[in-house]
């Protein structure tokens, strides 16, 4: 890999490693050292495990930092939210590292270099480069630099009690599907009715009730993310 590719990797990232073979070693995809005749390269898997562990620790105390009155709920579902494949793979295509990742000649062929898991991948292995080459401080700073935006944009459906765009927002990542809403009764006189509608994802069914259908929808969002509270939680442990 050519010196200039890594400083210009290394300008986006707003970050210079003191140790550029920890960087390299980052965006050595497994393809990639799979087909190479050197047994002493390293690919980035081990990394990734360690970036993993460093975002899921940064963004939770970002998450602290900035909402000290969230409940540890909400604020599980915001850092699942956020610390995805999706989103990281967000944040690698904001500074181009597709370009950068060292990848065998299949993945090549396959564009490898734009798909989510790979570039997330990535990403959580350069994040664990940076940590090991200068420690948490400026792991933290980058981290908290490449996803202060995202943070914001988390916030703003729970600011406006928004939880019908909070669920759909984690269980796309969670159980990849839309939740479904309908209508199950209509009670009361026509200037004062009462609406209770069911949300379905997947084998999960919860009712909210309300003054309008989008009140009891809204309401019902809330009762399911409550329900998918136990097993985010449970996924973030595991990770």
């Amino acid at each position: 890999m050519e010196p200039e590719d890594l400083f210009e990797l290394e300008q986006k990232l707003l970050y210079e490693f003191k140790d550029k073979d920890l960087l390299i070693e980052a965006l050595s995809h497994s393809s990639f050292v799979n087909e190479q005749s050197e047994t002493d390269l390293r690919d980035n898997e081990r990394l990734e495990f360690l970036g993993d562990a460093v975002l899921n620790l940064v963004v939770g105390h970002i998450l602290m930092q900035h909402y000290p009155h969230l409940k540890e709920g909400d604020l599980s579902r915001m850092r699942a939210g956020l610390v995805n494949e999706s989103q990281l793979a967000k944040v690698a295509r904001s500074i181009d590292l597709g370009f950068h990742i060292r990848l065998g000649k299949g993945e090549i062929q396959s564009n490898g270099r734009g798909k989510k898991s790979i570039l997330a991948d990535t990403f959580e292995a350069v994040i664990a480069a940076i940590y090991l080459d200068d420690g948490f401080e400026s792991a933290f700073k980058i981290i908290a630099t490449h996803f202060f935006s995202l943070v914001n944009s988390t916030m703003a459906p729970m600011i406006h009690g928004d939880y019908k765009s909070q669920l759909q927002e984690i269980v796309q990542v969670t159980h990849r599907v839309v939740p479904l809403y309908h209508v199950i009764e209509e009670s009361g006189p026509d200037h004062d009715k009462t609406f209770r509608v069911e949300v379905k994802i997947g084998e999960i069914r919860k009712e909210g009730v309300g003054k309008s259908k989008k009140m009891a929808e809204q309401n019902a969002a809330q009762q399911a993310l409550q329900v998918l509270e136990i097993n985010i939680n449970s996924t973030l442990e595991r990770h």
